[in-house]
């Protein structure tokens, strides 16, 4: 059996997706890169309401960014765990 740190690590994951707000960027950032301007756009959000997201995603390592200009773009990162908690998305929104 996994150590309980497995355990916390799986569920602070679980935890960042469980706000229906961070799933939907997530969901956006795993198809393109976007600025925060882009992505509040789309959300119908403000910028510091999106930006509060996107730091709470960097910080669990879902999200990459990359700075041009004066610009921050930001994007899922390319790990084995942030392809797999994409495609469960995908999945589970083609079940409901």
């Amino acid at each position: 059996m996994p150590d309980i740190e497995t355990f916390e690590k799986i569920s602070d994951l679980f935890k960042q997706l469980g706000d229906p707000t961070r799933m939907r960027i997530f969901w956006i950032l795993c198809h393109h890169e976007e600025c925060v301007i882009h992505i509040s756009a789309r959300m119908d959000m403000s910028s510091p309401a999106v930006a509060h997201h996107l730091r709470l995603l960097k910080t669990s390592g879902l999200v990459t960014s990359r700075r041009q200009g004066k610009e921050t773009y930001y994007r899922a990162s390319d790990s084995d765990k942030t392809q797999a908690l994409h495609q469960m998305i995908e999945y589970l929104m083609g079940l409901t």
